[in-house]
């Protein structure tokens, strides 16, 4: 049952006032503004057992589409379970500079610690894809930001981490993610700079991690506090929490996951190291490594993780010289390269299904990104923004709004042939919105042919223009 909580305060952010706010307890309170001297607001979740005598943690949650109640929600099962308050701005967007961005989120932040009774040292960022990127900077310009929750991305830019400045980064990646191998290897510079960070390894179909997982990210940042002293430790907190998270490595033990269960024990001997004995939990990593089942596991993704940079590779290549060519003619090698992966999605090697998975990832946002890079440009380049929508059509063939670029750009450039053969692979999708279709931008004159509306009457009857008889 939602619980209203109300508020007396003042801000003292950047600018003085007072105001009366009605929270919610158990639900999220939207658009709160972030105070008087800047048109800003903010999406905020209080725990159902909120109460403002007592401190607590916060994750402020990043979205670069200033969706603060959605990224809220993504989280708030987690949040509730681990007793943390969440926070997330309306107006932080990719559209602006990263200066302006960090600006905005720590206007959100001195809102949110004027507001409610924050625990010391226990105030995190957290984000999905992107977001999280943008997230894992800000510790770098925020002091008071001890922790990340990163899910699905790496550290945003290595190359501003300050060791002198270290804060806990905690990583949840699917297998099959293309950010996988990366997030590999950030935790591999991060314990080099000394860093303290978690990576939680988990497989499925869902590329996103399970509310459980997610709330184990939470109960990291908790233990790490009580082994800091920030936090009074809680014996049976912690029993239950290494019951919790060793249940979960022997299950995959169980199941013949072998390098999963290996990451989990690592997590464990990083986050228990000063609050239990880890005499057991390392003879059980030991045998572990030395088991056949371990050894072949691991030369099998290794081997998998280099034809993976050698393919990876080809594709940074040949992606460039198309480009630069407008070099349509490759695009049957494009298509050559997914009916080959889609052969390896059906492999009975996991390690081969993965890669297939992660390669796909990896050529979808190679395109994106290169499609982002043009749209930015002053001068637009539609001969090479029209090839890079063509390929996307045949690396992500359900995108729908890849084919009606193509119609669009095409039109535009009044290549009406082409719009026609893009318009026809679009409806062979199962595409329905007619709607859609004549409202689509530069496409005026392609409309009110008959080969057009000939099309849609095909496939979705009713063109709205007469066809006639020929």
């Amino acid at each position: 049952m939602k619980k209203l909580l109300l508020l007396t305060f003042v801000l003292t952010s950047t600018a003085i006032f007072s105001q009366e706010l009605r929270l919610l307890r158990g639900a999220i309170s939207e658009n709160l503004v972030v105070n008087d001297s800047v048109n800003e607001t903010f999406s905020l979740y209080l725990p159902s057992n909120f109460e403002v005598n007592k401190a607590w943690p916060v994750a402020f949650v990043m979205d670069l589409k200033g969706k603060g109640k959605a990224a809220v929600s993504m989280l708030l099962g987690a949040a509730e379970q681990e007793g943390y308050v969440l926070a997330s701005s309306d107006n932080i967007s990719d559209s602006l500079s990263i200066s302006e961005n960090v600006l905005i989120a720590n206007r959100m932040f001195n809102s949110v610690i004027s507001t409610i009774p924050l625990a010391k040292n226990r105030m995190y960022t957290a984000g999905f894809g992107s977001s999280a990127m943008f997230a894992s900077i800000l510790p770098t310009f925020v002091r008071n930001i001890n922790g990340v929750i990163s899910i699905g991305a790496s550290v945003g830019n290595v190359e501003i981490l300050n060791p002198k400045q270290p804060f806990q980064f905690v990583g949840l990646v699917n297998r099959e993610d293309y950010n996988f191998t990366e997030m590999l290897n950030s935790r591999e510079l991060l314990n080099k700079l000394k860093f303290p960070n978690e990576l939680i390894v988990f497989d499925g179909d869902r590329m996103l991690p399970e509310g459980d997982l997610i709330a184990n990210a939470f109960r990291m940042l908790t233990l790490t506090s009580m082994a800091k002293g920030h936090l009074e430790k809680d014996s049976s907190l912690v029993a239950s929490s290494y019951d919790r998270f060793l249940t979960l490595a022997n299950s995959n033990i169980s199941k013949q996951k072998p390098l999963l269960a290996t990451y989990q024990l690592l997590d464990m001997e990083k986050i228990f190291n000063p609050l239990v004995d880890l005499d057991t939990l390392k003879a059980t990593q030991k045998t572990l490594r030395r088991s056949s089942n371990y050894r072949q596991a691991n030369r099998s993704q290794n081997s998998y993780f280099l034809k993976e940079s050698f393919t990876k590779e080809d594709y940074n290549y040949y992606l460039e010289e198309d480009i630069i060519t407008y070099n349509y003619a490759n695009l049957g090698w494009w298509n050559y390269q997914m009916q080959e992966l889609n052969k390896l999605d059906k492999s009975s090697n996991l390690y081969e299904r993965q890669m297939s998975s992660r390669l796909r990832g990896y050529i979808n946002a190679l395109v994106s990104d290169n499609i982002d890079f043009i749209e930015a440009e002053d001068v637009v380049d539609y001969e090479a923004l029209n090839l890079l929508h063509m390929l996307k059509t045949i690396t992500s063939p359900k995108d729908y709004n890849a084919y009606l670029e193509v119609i669009s750009i095409s039109s535009k450039m009044e290549d009406y042939g082409t719009a026609l053969f893009y318009l026809e692979e679009l409806l062979k999708t199962g595409y329905t919105d007619k709607s859609g279709l004549y409202s689509l931008e530069h496409t005026a004159l392609f409309r009110i042919m008959p080969e057009f509306n000939e099309m849609v009457e095909k496939y979705l009857k009713g063109a709205r223009y007469d066809v006639i008889e020929r």
